[in-house]
């Protein structure tokens, strides 16, 4: 069976002062203060949430 492809998202924005959607898409993701980390596994709907907060986070290489 093959490997799943994951990717590592880093928080690097606040959402304060953000839609709650957007709080509630960083929640979703496992992210929740600036600085953390997640590696997640790489399907459309995560690539979906990444793109709706791609202000507030990025995807770090390994």
């Amino acid at each position: 069976m093959a490997a799943k492809k994951t990717l590592k998202v880093r928080q690097t924005g606040s959402p304060i002062r953000r839609p709650k959607e957007q709080h509630d898409t960083l929640k979703g993701l496992g992210l929740n203060k600036v600085g953390r980390t997640r590696e997640l596994e790489d399907t459309p709907a995560i690539r979906g949430m990444i793109r709706k907060v791609s202000h507030m986070v990025e995807i770090v290489e390994e």
